[in-house]
């Protein structure tokens, strides 16, 4: 398949892309490509104008402010994946993006584009409201903040309106007393996820549960939080049992629909499966039941 045609810019600045964006409501962002081109290939989109943004540096970089790890929103997946900030401040994002494809895909995509595309069956969308991250985004009239859990929308659709673009993403540095624990499964590595959960936790110091949240991989139209965990994790010393409440408690409430990769029956087992062993390793139990 060839994508259909379209004009294209280089983006120098961001008043560029503010004109561009402002212009016509057919402009496409692109950087990485990764989730785009395809899209173009198989004319699901046709976009009059592509704005490249690759050559923004401002829009790169991964640095900490105070108590949060700021991450640009053209950094590669395999940055995310390698930087020792992230390693060290946030190891739950490392993980997420590890699973991300293949290599050369890594080595392509940008993190911000990832976000911004939305697919429920994506690891870094889950990974940022597990942590209860915050989007930077800007227009030309601008800066905005949008709280992960408000961000993404519906199929392929987030809080950011035709104008606007997402500039960088902000997660808060892991606290002490704070794990996780990050499943997927899928076909083959690196294909797309048939299920999966990043799951952040937060506990006391005499082990009493005082956070918790997980974000579920395709268990639905838009990337969405594991409901009702706290009910039965928050305020509790978890074990195997708490556990198994918990993840019937959050099934009982999801319905990932049926797709090309099963019945809503299967996956929604699979999905509560990946979430209960990510909850035994946040938890550090070593066999859930």
């Amino acid at each position: 398949m060839k994508p259909p045609p379209f004009d294209y810019l280089r983006a120098t600045s961001l008043d560029e892309v503010w004109d561009a964006l402002d212009s016509d409501d057919d402009v496409k962002v692109i950087a990485g490509g990764q989730s785009l081109v395809p899209l173009l290939s198989l004319r699901f989109a046709s976009p009059s104008l592509l704005v490249d943004i690759t050559a923004l540096d401002e829009l790169g970089g991964i640095s900490t402010d105070g108590d949060v790890l700021r991450v640009g929103a053209l950094s590669r997946h395999v940055q995310v994946e390698k930087h020792p900030l992230i390693l060290d401040r946030t190891p739950l994002l490392a993980r997420a993006a590890s699973w991300v494809a293949h290599a050369q895909i890594r080595n392509r995509g940008t993190f911000g584009g990832s976000v911004a595309h939305s697919d429920s069956a994506a690891e870094f969308p889950a990974a940022l409201l597990a942590l209860d991250a915050t989007m930077i985004v800007r227009s030309r009239a601008g800066e905005r903040r949008v709280r992960a859990a408000d961000f993404f929308h519906a199929y392929f659709t987030t809080a950011l309106t035709p104008t606007e673009l997402l500039t960088a993403v902000e997660v808060p540095i892991a606290r002490s007393g704070s794990s996780w624990g990050f499943e997927e499964f899928a076909r083959r590595r690196g294909d797309y996820a048939i299920g999966g959960a990043a799951v952040y936790v937060e506990r006391d110091p005499d082990d009493t549960c005082r956070v918790v949240r997980a974000g579920l991989l395709a268990a639905g139209p838009a990337p969405c939080l594991a409901p009702r965990l706290e009910d039965v994790l928050v305020g509790n010393v978890v074990d195997a049992g708490r556990i198994n409440d918990a993840v019937r408690s959050a099934m009982a409430r999801v319905n990932p629909g049926e797709n090309v990769h099963g019945a809503s029956e299967y996956r929604r087992d699979v999905i509560g499966e990946m979430l209960r062993r990510a909850l035994a390793s946040a938890f550090n139990l070593e066999e859930v039941a």
